[in-house]
C-alpha cells in the first residue's frame, strides 16, 4: 500500500489516475500509478534503476499508450489533444541524445522549439526568435549559438536541449535525468531554474538531495508501484529510503541549510540487504 501524503488544493495542471502500462502482455511495468500536480509545481520522480521512472514519463508525453487509467492535462484527457496543440503545451528533454551527429547550428536547434507556433517549418526563421538568444544566455550557452551541435560536449548538449524546450514556452515541462553530464555548478543552476520557472515540471532524478532541495512533491516508485507520494521531506523519510534503495540513511538538519540533507551509510552486511 502506497503512503499518500496530501497537499493543499490548487488548480490542477496534471492528474494521473490508476495508470497502468505493460511493454508486453506478460510483463506489467507501471501498476496503478496516481498523482496530482498543481500549476507551477515541481514533481520529482525517484526510485531505483528499473523502477519505471522513464516509462512513466513516456506515458505523460504520449510515447507510450497506457493500458488503463487516465492522464489529464489542464482538465482534458491527454488523448484529446491534437499533436500540434500538445506540442504547444508539453516540452520534453530526454535522457538520451537523439541527435549525436546532427549537423545543425546551436541557434537553429534551439529555434526548433518555436516550430509548433509557426505555419512553415524553417529552422533558420525560428532561430531568429528573441527567445532563442534570451534563453541561451540564461543557460550560459550564448557563446555557443554559432557552433555546430555535434561539436559540443555532453553537458553543453544537455543545456542546448533544455533551451530548445524552454523556447517552446510549455505549460508542462518533462525532463528525464536532466543533470546527467553536467558539472555541479550547472546542475545546481539548472535545478534552480526549474524551481523558478512559471511552469509545471515533472523531472526524474537520481540524486535524492537534489530532490529534497528543489522539488515540491516526490513520486517514489519501486518496481512500477507507488511507494509514496507527497511533500519531498515527508516522502524521503529514512525508513522509506532504506526500504526502497536498500541502504541505511539519515535525514540531517542544520541551521545553515534551509532544507534537510540525506546522508547514506554502506556499513551493513550483505545479509542486511536481502
Amino acid at each position: 500500500m502506497a503512503e499518500l501524503i496530501t497537499t493543499s488544493e490548487q488548480r490542477k495542471m496534471l492528474s494521473v489516475d490508476q495508470l497502468c502500462w505493460s511493454p508486453a502482455a506478460d510483463m506489467s511495468l507501471l501498476q496503478s500509478v496516481s498523482v496530482e500536480l498543481s500549476e507551477g509545481d515541481v514533481l520529482g520522480v525517484i526510485g531505483p534503476n528499473g523502477s519505471g521512472k522513464s516509462s512513466f514519463l513516456r506515458c505523460l508525453y504520449r510515447e507510450h499508450q497506457p493500458d488503463s487509467g487516465t492522464v489529464m492535462l489542464a482538465g482534458r484527457e491527454l488523448g484529446c489533444y491534437r499533436p500540434a496543440e500538445l506540442a504547444r503545451k508539453v516540452a520534453v528533454v530526454l535522457q538520451e541524445d537523439l541527435l549525436p551527429d546532427f549537423s545543425i547550428r546551436v541557434e537553429q536547434l534551439i529555434g526548433l522549439g518555436r516550430l509548433p507556433y509557426q505555419s512553415g517549418w524553417s529552422a533558420d526563421t525560428a532561430s531568429h526568435h528573441p527567445l532563442v538568444i534570451e534563453t541561451a544566455e540564461l543557460l550560459d550557452i550564448g557563446h555557443l549559438l554559432q557552433r555546430s551541435y555535434r561539436e559540443l560536449s555532453g553537458g553543453e548538449r544537455k543545456r542546448v536541449q533544455l533551451a530548445r524546450a524552454l523556447v517552446q514556452q510549455p505549460e508542462l515541462l518533462i525532463l528525464d535525468e536532466p543533470t546527467n553530464h553536467l558539472d555541479i555548478r550547472h546542475q545546481l543552476t539548472l535545478l534552480q531554474l526549474l524551481r523558478d520557472l512559471p511552469v509545471t515540471v515533472v523531472v526524474t532524478l537520481h540524486d535524492l538531495n537534489h530532490a529534497l532541495q528543489y522539488c515540491d512533491q516526490l513520486l517514489l516508485l519501486e518496481q512500477g508501484r507507488v511507494v509514496a507520494s507527497g511533500a519531498a521531506a515527508q516522502v524521503l523519510k529514512s525508513e522509506l529510503v532504506d526500504q526502497v534503495y536498500r541502504v541505511r540513511s539519515h535525514q540531517l538538519k542544520s541551521e545553515q541549510l534551509a532544507h534537510p540533507v540525506l546522508a547514506f551509510s554502506t556499513a551493513c552486511s550483505v545479509s542486511d540487504l536481502k
